[in-house]
């Protein structure tokens, strides 16, 4: 697939306004481990491809381990997520395919059990600022394999 469209290049105040969301998010205090597998199964649910190659490097260079990233489709079978991590990923697919069952009361209250309710408002801003990248980078065709990461991840055009 070829890119359609730069619009990073080409739309500067909306990227500024997408950034701004990423960098709250950034500075939220949730665990950035946390954070790259919620971004990786959103950007699975989504098939964005540019975001599932970032977002893969980005939690590697964090410590994030292979198998773990392997098996995230799949990780309700799996016994390496913790509890916390097993209730953002529930309220990660909820509010990604939120057309679909408008986020059931039993996995907020799930998520509630884990995350008290500034981290359940920062950790759906994070859900939010993934599937508003994932719909840019799939929109526009942004190019997987293209992403090389920092010495540090950061909020990069498609985060």
């Amino acid at each position: 697939m070829k890119q359609r469209i730069a619009y990073s290049k080409l739309a500067a105040g909306a990227m500024r306004a997408m950034y701004g969301v990423q960098e709250y998010v950034n500075h939220s205090g949730l665990d950035p481990k946390l954070l790259e597998l919620v971004k990786m199964r959103a950007s699975q649910l989504n098939g964005c491809a540019y975001c599932l190659d970032m977002h893969s490097q980005d939690a590697r260079q964090l410590g994030e381990t292979e198998q773990r990233l392997y098996v995230l489709p799949a990780w309700r079978e799996a016994p390496f997520y913790s509890p916390r991590e097993r209730a953002a990923l529930a309220w990660t697919e909820a509010v990604t395919l939120v057309a679909d069952s408008h986020v059931p009361d039993e996995v907020y209250e799930e998520a509630r059990r884990e995350f008290n309710e500034q981290e359940m408002i920062d950790l759906t801003m994070a859900i939010i600022a993934i599937n508003g990248w994932n719909r840019l980078a799939i929109s526009f065709r942004s190019q997987a394999g293209t992403y090389h990461p920092t010495a540090k991840p950061v909020a990069q055009e498609a985060s």
